[in-house]
């Protein structure tokens, strides 16, 4: 697993197993490990590098402290039928999605909806995964998130962060491949913003805002101890739009989890709301297709601006690189080896060999 490249392959089985062992030797219960290490292969599988296996050397740090429990069950806070509300008493976050969203298709199968609020979870990794199998069992997803213990977007004429990137995700089928939307409600992520800073590189356009608020595409004003912020989705002219959305997954993560930025002492982890409808019990699954696979269809027959670059629906290229990295590899970037590297050093876990 080590060398000079800049980037390594593995196979993903290898990688899976990888991670399952360092979790479960650093103390995490079994069912939770595994969960845990398919969702983060599963990330760098479809191309979310700052949110797949990138995660886990912080995840083993937070085993240690203590940041993460490592064993038991959600406490059910409410069940109402087709709603549920779990304090998730930080259980790692994968673990807890997965959960949540067999428990949000049993009660949509049901009564046609069904949502479960999460309070307190660990963090979740990236969204996409999750839009993928509730998609792919014919039914539809809506997914946000929030981080009440941390602030780094600034609300829309404001300088001071506030809110989280606050993620939503939505993922429905087709008659073809699921759709599969994992969107922040701000321009960036911290953890994009970050990785350019630590590489020296600057951001595709003027995404952050620095403490005189003047927009800025340098990635280390955000990072300690700087304390610029990331700008709302649409940026200095239109992040009206973004500072909405991001109201908006506040009021349906913290306001109905009952627990977020209001409240005092230690908020560490992420406030969720999982939301699974089944088509069925609304015009019918059959007319739900018809009318994703028409705009589908309009999708991919409009005009492109660049002939080489035809228009894709949200998810298309991270389903065609999760095939490529299924019979290739997966792609590590060589700082995440050295990372995992000094943990399978430390709990005795044999590196999996590079392709």
């Amino acid at each position: 697993m080590a060398g000079q490249q800049e980037h390594h392959r593995f196979s993903a089985d290898a990688l899976e197993t990888f991670a399952r062992t360092l979790l479960v030797k650093s103390g995490l219960a079994g069912d939770k490990a595994a969960a845990v290490a398919t969702v983060l292969v599963e990330g760098d599988l479809l191309g979310h590098a700052t949110h797949g296996l990138q995660l886990l050397a912080g995840y083993l740090d937070d085993i240690a402290s203590g940041a993460m429990t490592t064993d038991g069950a959600p406490e059910v806070v409410a069940d109402h039928g087709a709603v549920l509300t779990w304090d998730a008493r930080r259980l790692p976050g994968p673990w807890i999605m997965l959960e949540a969203l067999d428990a949000a298709c049993e009660r949509a199968q049901r009564f046609g909806i069904g949502a479960v609020s999460v309070r307190r979870s660990h963090h979740i990794a990236a969204l996409a995964p999750y839009a993928r199998r509730v998609a792919e069992r014919g039914m539809v997803l809506l997914l946000m998130t929030s981080a009440p213990s941390g602030g780094s977007v600034a609300p829309y004429g404001g300088t001071g962060p506030l809110f989280s990137p606050s993620p939503i995700g939505v993922g429905f089928p087709t008659g073809a491949e699921p759709v599969l939307v994992d969107v922040s409600t701000s321009i960036t992520t911290n953890g994009m913003t970050n990785l350019l800073a630590r590489e020296g590189r600057k951001l595709p356009g003027p995404w952050l805002m620095d403490e005189a608020g003047h927009a800025t595409d340098d990635p280390t004003v955000a990072v300690a101890p700087r304390k610029g912020t990331l700008l709302p989705l649409g940026g200095m002219d239109a992040g009206h739009k973004g500072y909405g959305l991001g109201l908006m997954v506040e009021a349906f993560t913290a306001g109905l989890a009952g627990h977020g930025r209001s409240d005092p002492g230690p908020r560490f982890g992420a406030t969720l709301f999982v939301q699974v409808l089944d088509p069925r019990a609304f015009s019918g699954a059959q007319a739900f297709t018809g009318q994703m696979d028409w705009i589908a269809e309009r999708c991919h027959q409009n005009p492109p601006l660049d002939p080489a670059r035809p228009v894709r629906l949200p998810g298309e290229r991270g389903l065609a690189l999760r095939r490529e990295q299924l019979a290739g590899g997966v792609r590590l970037h060589a700082r995440i080896v050295q990372a995992l590297s000094k943990w399978a050093e430390q709990l005795d876990v044999p590196l999996p060999a590079a392709l």
